[in-house]
């Protein structure tokens, strides 16, 4: 007995060690982060929408969306119906144009019940450019609640509350800069996610802003949590199908600032790609891909992805870095493009010359 106690106090000491050297990892990214900003290396405006995004607002946000009241959010629910409300909320509180049919919402049905995507514009600047757009998004839905268990509740923190908020930390941010970007930015919350793309396919279906006229969209999952499965993912955004357009590689470089790279998704394979609602955009023609931190983690669809166990400092982080490239997105006059030497771009390609005749 005495031995047994003697070795789980070791292992508890290994584990504290452990856990201490990690934590001084994350602190350390995230300080070089915040010195390469303090150096100097943004402009007035980016400085504006970085200094905007706050980890205590993304943590406020989160722990309403993902807490047991909404039932999990599921596919339709009053937990869901609640959800829209308060993203809803939020985009009017940031000062975005209301662009759906009835307000902020674009209403579909599911299963003979009305639900909702959100959606919000920020109107862009530029007289040539303003009737483009750029589009940021995330799913707001999740899988409800089981049967039985002492914890019913799939309260879908990072999956994908950790999206959401971070796309409405990102909206409010540039809402509040001094100087708007050139294109508009399209906000968006889906419904269905987890029900099979539903709201995405909606809205590729009919879309509230021309598609011919949308650059680019970037969509947000899982980027909250940072312990995946593979490793702990620290001060480093993943791109679902990176090789399949340049947009990657736009985000990314605009990101060097801030000291968090945007690169390219872990498997290679492309995979994650048909995954989120990316693919429902794709699919319609638009310069479509995904970014997420961890894409397995140890809480992944069950009952256990909570609000406490995001890490909030490095979503803030990340978000900012995302700003950054969608101020750039937002900017350019030259719209990112399909790699049409890849075979697996061939239909999103030919989807996007359909689009354009």
């Amino acid at each position: 007995m005495a031995g047994r106690v003697q070795r789980k106090q070791v292992d508890l000491r290994n584990n504290r060690s452990l856990w201490s050297r990690l934590c001084f990892a994350v602190a350390i990214v995230i300080a070089f982060a915040a010195l390469a900003i303090a150096a100097g290396a943004l402009t007035p405006e980016q400085q504006a929408v970085v200094n905007g995004i706050s980890e205590n607002s993304l943590r406020g946000n989160l722990s309403f969306l993902s807490s047991d009241l909404l039932e999990g959010r599921d596919t339709p629910s009053r937990g869901l119906d609640l959800a829209a409300e308060y993203i809803a909320a939020q985009f009017r509180r940031a000062g975005l144009e209301p662009v759906g049919g009835d307000g902020y919402f674009q209403d579909a049905m599911v299963k003979d019940r009305v639900v909702r995507n959100v959606a919000g514009l920020l109107r862009g600047s530029d007289p040539a450019l303003a009737n483009t757009y750029v589009l940021l998004s995330a799913h707001y839905d999740h899988l409800g609640m089981r049967p039985t268990g002492d914890d019913r509740i799939y309260n879908g923190a990072n999956d994908d509350g950790s999206g959401t908020v971070s796309v409405i930390e990102i909206a409010s941010a540039l809402a509040a800069a001094p100087e708007r970007p050139k294109r508009s930015i399209l906000f968006l919350t889906f419904y269905g996610e987890e029900k099979g793309l539903l709201g995405s396919r909606y809205y590729a279906a009919h879309p509230l802003e021309p598609l011919d006229k949308t650059v680019a969209s970037v969509n947000l999952e899982q980027v909250g949590r940072t312990d995946a499965t593979n490793g702990k993912q620290i001060g480093v955004g993943y791109v679902t199908g990176f090789d399949y357009s340049n947009l990657g590689a736009i985000l990314n470089e605009a990101a060097q600032p801030t000291g968090i790279p945007i690169k390219k998704d872990l498997p290679s394979k492309g995979e994650f790609f048909a995954r989120s609602d990316n693919l429902s955009l794709a699919r319609a023609g638009v310069v479509s891909h995904t970014i997420y931190v961890a894409d397995n983690y140890s809480d992944y669809h069950k009952v256990g992805d909570e609000w406490q166990k995001i890490d909030y400092a490095n979503m803030a982080a990340v978000d900012r870095a995302i700003a950054l490239g969608l101020l750039r997105l937002a900017s350019d006059a030259t719209p990112p493009q399909w790699n049409e030497a890849s075979p697996a771009v061939r239909p999103f390609a030919e989807a996007a010359k359909k689009l354009h005749q």
